[in-house]
């Protein structure tokens, strides 16, 4: 009997422990389960010559976004080619799709595993690493494209239907579809209410339209059902972060930074402490607290070691200018120049697809904070306005890019730059259902600037 995955595809491996072991590992990452990296071991202990098996692991590897895990990608790469030779097309191409990835060309990865979704639109691993890469790359409309492409081809009856539905509510609240969008959320979640996917797109939906109440609600009625999974986990308690935040509950903020999404303590942080998810969380809630007058103590400062040991690390583009937010607010300039060289160095010796993007957008950003750091609040405004349109291409959601707007809009207010300030609050205004006079981030520029 031919081996198969969740939906029915052929695997080349070498046993029925092997293939169950892949369905496993594969399910874990549908469902951010901890324990993942564990399925891995299980499933190449299964059988080490399995080519996919192998790409899965190296996959995993890249999805760290870090410098110093690509040789391990590379290692599981090397083991794939040399399986793959009686691999099936379908196996083929993903091991082609890694390759495309370790060198850096993501939009041959992202053509790849649309390559192999025209085949094959139940390819459950295909479309989820598509999604999730083409999200950090500000990419809305390719996720729409393929979740819409896929739906015709899914039914119920396929153990990743919940995952499509979260994902085709994620892409729609991402492309401002709220109406689409919350409902495929909360049919994922009534199939698993663990589903950390499905609730963290319907936490977006509410935070875009100000529902801050029911998002706080939502979160608290489902976290009982988050036990096992990973630091989606902490991005999750960050959302409620958010929420308290909009209602000036600075203390709870507070308090879920030091008990949930960035407790230092906890074996996710301890094991993973720079993992660039926590980081963005921990640094843009500093800022954004910081912003609004609250002492936030040293918090800042494990933040900013741990950017010291990612110089010339330029894998995730958006950690770029949180890191940088780190050692601006540490005052730690030395670091910063050697960081904002590394960008550098990275734009102008790697033509592939976040060359330009770190070069245009996180160079000039990063550039702006340690200007911003030292008072040069005109500079800083100079330095990046021309990033503002098209800083999305530095991943992230409506919601985290946020961070970013506030930032240009300090600058433009500290700078006396009127005509800055209103074009980020008219910019603000046509991207989010809530006006800014609503919002605690440009509330008091909305207000003066009104008058």
């Amino acid at each position: 009997m031919p081996h198969v995955d969740l939906h029915g595809l052929p695997l080349t491996c070498a046993s029925a422990e092997a293939a169950t072991a892949f369905n496993a590992t594969i399910t874990g990452y549908l469902k951010y389960r901890a324990d993942t990296a564990a399925r891995v071991k299980d499933m190449l202990d299964a059988d080490p010559g399995f080519a996919f098996g192998q790409t899965v692991k190296g996959y995993f590897a890249m999805l760290s976004f870090k410098q110093a895990n690509v040789p391990m990608a590379m290692d599981a790469l090397a083991a794939a080619q040399v399986a793959s030779r009686t691999a099936t097309k379908r196996e083929q191409a993903h091991v082609a799709a890694l390759g495309h990835w370790i060198r850096g060309d993501l939009d041959r990865t992202l053509a790849t595993w649309e390559e192999i979704l025209d085949a094959y639109p139940t390819d459950v691993l295909a479309f989820r690493l598509h999604h999730f890469n083409a999200f950090w790359l500000g990419r809305a409309d390719a996720m729409v494209r393929e979740v819409e492409k896929a739906m015709p081809s899914w039914s119920r009856t396929l153990p990743g239907w919940g995952s499509l539905l979260a994902c085709r509510c994620f892409a729609h609240e991402e492309s401002g579809n709220y109406a689409l969008a919350e409902p495929a959320g909360r049919e994922a979640i009534a199939i698993d209410k663990g589903d950390l996917w499905a609730a963290h797109a319907v936490a977006h939906v509410m935070e875009m339209q100000g529902r801050h109440a029911d998002g706080i609600a939502w979160l608290a009625d489902l976290e009982p059902h988050w036990n096992g999974g990973n630091n989606l986990m902490h991005h999750l308690w960050w959302h409620r972060g958010l929420y308290h935040l909009e209602r000036r509950e600075f203390d709870e903020v507070l308090g879920l930074y030091d008990r949930r999404f960035r407790n230092l303590q906890s074996p996710l942080t301890q094991s993973q402490p720079d993992f660039y998810i926590d980081v963005q969380n921990a640094a843009s809630m500093l800022f954004r607290l910081e912003r609004q007058g609250v002492d936030v103590g040293t918090r800042w400062e494990e933040v900013a070691d741990k950017a010291e040991t990612r110089v010339g690390d330029c894998l995730s583009a958006f950690t770029l200018p949180h890191w940088m937010m780190a050692l601006a607010a540490t005052r730690r300039f030395e670091a910063a120049g050697r960081m904002i060289e590394g960008m550098r160095t990275f734009a102008a010796h790697d033509e592939r697809t976040l060359a330009p993007v770190v070069r245009d957008y996180a160079l000039p950003i990063s550039e702006a904070l340690v200007a911003r750091a030292k008072g040069d609040h005109a500079g800083a405004c100079t330095l990046m306005r021309p990033a503002i349109e098209g800083m999305y291409r530095l991943g992230g959601s409506h919601a985290q890019q946020d961070v970013l707007e506030q930032l240009f809009l300090d600058c433009a207010v500290a700078a006396k730059s009127e005509a800055d300030a209103r074009r980020l609050l008219a910019r603000v205004k046509s991207r989010h259902p809530v006006a800014p006079d609503q919002r605690i981030g440009y509330a008091e520029a909305a207000r003066r600037l009104a008058h």
